[in-house]
């Protein structure tokens, strides 16, 4: 009796720690890269990334056409010039130069708001390479979808073997609702009340991609 009492009473201290051991959360697989050689912002860019103090992995550089990006940490990128109200079309094109280790998203953000502080608050409209896009919103630290989830389209151009692909985003705002094209199609549409387009307007990459950027531009109307 006193045998399996034993063997009773090390079967309830066993299962708290065998339930500790299933629940114990996944290495992280896919950890930012290291941007050893980045260099200061071209005059006029800020960066801010997901996570604060993660600048430093954040490379963005006047290149020809454009800039190239090359993170790192998921990051906005913006003008405090580039601001914009009433009707506007925000444009950019995207090249994805290398596969990341899984689908990331880039694109366009408009709507920005206090940008350097705990009130952060814009809507941004990504594409990736398995040829999905999305649009979210950003409040603070509160992320909402305005779409369900990512989502496909056959405007999105999908990346090659090698991970290339080249997307021209557009976002354009007027009165009657916000619409989200790529390479000259519509993908989604919003209502009016639906986003404040009224703000800054910039480039959000996602963690680890290297991109090329032509022809952004914002153009009131």
């Amino acid at each position: 009796m006193r045998t399996l009492a034993s063997l009773t009473a090390l079967l309830v201290l066993a299962a708290p720690l065998a339930g500790q051991a299933h629940t114990k959360p996944p290495k992280n697989t896919d950890p930012d890269n290291t941007v050893s050689d980045a260099t200061p912002l071209p005059p006029g860019w800020t960066a801010r990334t997901d996570e604060k103090g993660k600048e430093a992995g954040v490379k963005l550089v006047t290149m020809a056409p454009g800039y190239h990006v090359t993170l790192g940490p998921a990051t906005i990128l913006y003008r405090a010039a580039d601001r914009a109200e009433g009707r506007f079309r925000a444009v950019a094109s995207f090249t994805q130069t290398k596969a990341p280790h899984h689908p990331e998203g880039y694109g366009i953000f408009v709507g920005g708001k206090s940008l350097d502080g705990a009130g952060q608050a814009y809507t941004y409209f990504l594409v990736r390479g398995d040829g999905k896009y999305i649009v979210k919103r950003r409040e603070g630290d509160s992320v909402s979808s305005l779409v369900t989830d990512w989502t496909a389209d056959p405007a999105i151009q999908k990346a090659d073997a090698a991970g290339k692909a080249t997307n021209r985003l557009e976002v354009a705002v007027n009165k009657d609702g916000t619409s989200f094209w790529v390479n000259g199609k519509q993908v989604y549409k919003a209502d009016s009340k639906a986003i404040d387009g009224k703000g800054v307007v910039g480039l959000r990459v996602n963690h680890n991609l290297d991109v090329h950027i032509a022809d952004f531009a914002v153009h009131q109307m």
